[in-house]
């Protein structure tokens, strides 16, 4: 510290720090984006390079044009969600060179569920419509094609038995509608200016439609750089996995109970998280 004389004579510049802009991230997908919540939260905010405003859809088997069972819980639709509503509430970011960045994966799931190809695709060129008139910066998973084209007829049985019992759906016909919906995805891609993210084979397990865990901090970085955000290392800390794997999204049905959770789920100063 100058002794005070010397203040007096040779005043101290002070320099005002500017706050660094909250990133909105918004990524619809299933149950690879609930699996990898903690992960997601992890490395958005650390490449950000600020506070993060998180909204995601997520949950086992979602679907996103119908509502969707597993058990005894079920989901609303992605496009049927509170999200939107929540979206359209936020004020604007303020910025241009802070434009929301969004993630739309998880897509293939209502092929299992007897939707053609084309409906899916329907779907999700309107979930990526209204994220194109919120101005997002859009990524696109493409269908996980070259895991789906290494099951055989037996791991398909487990895979029906264990997760869509009710699929009756033979092989050749689930391959086929998953290239189908493929090509779609690529075109509406290409109609919004969206990045399309490839995802290898070696990404996911023995089920073919799970992400391997290691393999979940990819699918995050690429999104990244798909946004343009800078590179950045990320560590999830324990008690972020347990907090966020604990928080419920607005609407669900528990046993034909309707539960209501009201949002954000979380509210830090370095990360406001709402799920819907």
């Amino acid at each position: 510290m100058l002794p005070e004389h010397l203040r007096r004579q040779h005043p101290v510049a002070t320099v005002e720090l500017t706050p660094a802009a909250t990133a909105r991230v918004v990524v619809l997908g299933a149950s690879n984006v609930s699996r990898g919540l903690a992960r997601l939260a992890a490395i958005a905010r650390r490449r950000s390079a600020g506070p993060l405003d998180l909204f995601v859809t997520a949950g086992h088997g979602r679907s996103y044009g119908v509502n969707s069972r597993v058990a005894a819980r079920r989901l609303p639709s992605i496009l049927g969600s509170g999200l939107w509503r929540a979206l359209e509430r936020q004020p604007p970011l303020g910025d241009d060179s802070h434009r929301p960045l969004a993630l739309v994966t998880d897509i293939g799931n209502d092929l299992l569920y007897g939707f053609s190809a084309g409906q899916v695709a329907g779907w999700v060129r309107e979930a990526v419509r209204r994220l194109a008139e919120q101005d997002g910066q859009i990524a696109i998973t493409r269908l996980p094609l070259a895991s789906l084209e290494s099951v055989g007829p037996a791991r398909y049985r487990m895979l029906r038995t264990c997760y869509v019992p009710g699929c009756r759906l033979p092989l050749a016909a689930v391959k086929e509608a998953a290239a189908d919906l493929d090509a779609e995805i690529a075109a509406v891609a290409a109609d919004y200016g969206a990045t399309l993210i490839d995802q290898p084979g070696d990404w996911y397990g023995l089920d073919a439609i799970h992400l391997r865990r290691r393999h979940l901090d990819s699918l995050w970085h690429t999104a990244c750089d798909a946004w343009r955000l800078p590179a950045a290392p990320a560590r999830t800390a324990w008690r972020d996995w347990a907090m966020l794997g604990s928080r419920a999204a607005e609407v669900r049905s528990l046993a034909r109970r309707m539960r209501y959770t009201p949002q954000p789920v979380v509210s830090r100063s370095d990360l406001r998280l709402w799920l819907y």
